[in-house]
């Protein structure tokens, strides 16, 4: 079992520790180890908040607009559609635009070429990964990540950037790309670099999941960071009633912020391997199969089931997960048996799909857009109204 292997274990059983999947003696003990994490986890997190505002933790400003989209828990806002209508916006409106992702769970280099450069004599800067440099695709899914893949696949007009140091990757764009827009991926928690604009999403359905922070939960930093957000997305919303004790309760720790409304909305349907486009309507009354590697399983399912689809049979693996050939061979047969017509995965995992020579089933994805629900302005004119002021 690979290293890999064995933290994807580990990352569903805590997934199924913190949703009270198990309530073993030794679960629960755990648990109670994880809540003392989480409350070291807090100290340390308040702490280099605390060093940022009081300026002992620079904040470097790179001379151009700097648009910050993340979110306060771990994965599940659909933070990636998002940002990408964000670029596709400002692109639209002349503005030379750069995505800075930390591309997590990409590939990095082997661990000698890593020890050799932090003692080579003549060092020098290396530079970030370019995805995209805004007119062609250069390096695949599981060198650069799947959400920035995904967003230069999607994305002609906007460079792609993959580096932990974002402060360099956003040097980096300005210098040789000429880029005069950033905009930071998951880039809530990163603080080195100043931005012009907080977005904050949160997932309107399960917003603060248990209101612990890692370990305990899922929570990054405090709900009461929320106050950092200038625009807070209540992403996947369906104007329900709840939704209004929801934003009592941001506008307790967040009283300037707007908070908008909107929701991810099914488009149509991409076949993996052909690139056919279909309409929704391919999978209306048909018996289906699912198969997710993301951190929202469920969301993904209930879409299926709302287009009239007859889900079968599925399976979940954790975030992210690269599936591997033999995986994808045992889920055909075993969707084939349970009498599955197709099988449907998301976008992100689509990319992160092996290359199937037989294929006895077909295998498609489905692409979502998003829209705004709160207002009568559609999503462009949003994001022109929060950019260009």
């Amino acid at each position: 079992m690979s290293l890999r292997e064995v933290a994807e274990r580990a990352e569903q059983y805590i997934v199924e520790l913190l949703n009270g999947r198990r309530k073993t003696r030794g679960d629960l003990a755990a648990l109670a180890v994880l809540f003392l994490l989480s409350r070291l986890y807090r100290s340390i997190v308040q702490l280099r908040l605390r060093l940022f505002n009081q300026r002992l933790f620079r904040q470097r400003m790179l001379g151009c607009l700097v648009v910050s989209i993340g979110n306060l828990t771990v994965g599940g806002t659909g933070k990636t559609p998002v940002v990408e209508v964000f670029a596709r916006a400002l692109s639209a409106r002349g503005r030379k635009v750069a995505i800075l992702s930390r591309g997590y769970r990409s590939k990095s280099k082997p661990l000698w070429e890593r020890i050799r450069a932090r003692f080579r004599s003549d060092k020098h800067e290396e530079p970030p990964k370019v995805v995209s440099d805004g007119k062609r695709l250069l390096l695949d899914s599981a060198v650069a990540g799947d959400e920035p893949y995904m967003l230069a696949s999607n994305i002609r007009d906007a460079v792609v950037l993959v580096d932990k140091d974002r402060v360099k990757s956003g040097r980096y764009a300005v210098r040789h790309f000429g880029a005069d827009t950033l905009i930071l991926d998951d880039g809530f928690q990163y603080l080195r670099l100043r931005p012009h604009i907080n977005v904050l999403l949160v997932d309107s359905t399960n917003p603060f999941h248990n209101h612990h922070l890692l370990p305990r939960g899922l929570l990054r930093e405090p709900i009461r960071n929320l106050r950092r957000a200038n625009y807070i997305f209540l992403t996947k919303s369906n104007g329900g009633t709840h939704l209004r004790h929801l934003k009592r309760f941001i506008r307790l720790h967040n009283p300037r912020a707007e908070i908008i409304e909107c929701t991810h909305k099914p488009e149509y349907l991409m076949d993996i391997y052909s690139r056919e486009k279909l309409p929704l309507e391919h999978i209306r009354g048909r018996k289906i199969a699912a198969i997710s590697g993301i951190a929202v399983p469920a969301s993904f399912e209930a879409f299926l089931a709302k287009l009239g689809a007859k889900l079968v049979y599925s399976e979940q693996f954790a975030d992210h997960h690269r599936f591997r050939l033999q995986e994808i061979i045992d889920f055909q047969n075993a969707a084939t048996a349970h009498g599955a017509e197709l099988i449907v995965t998301t976008e992100k995992d689509a990319v992160r799909f092996p290359k199937l020579d037989r294929r006895d089933l077909q295998f498609c994805y489905l692409r979502v857009h998003i829209d705004i629900l709160s207002g009568h302005e559609g999503f462009n004119e949003c994001i022109a109204r929060i950019c260009f002021v």
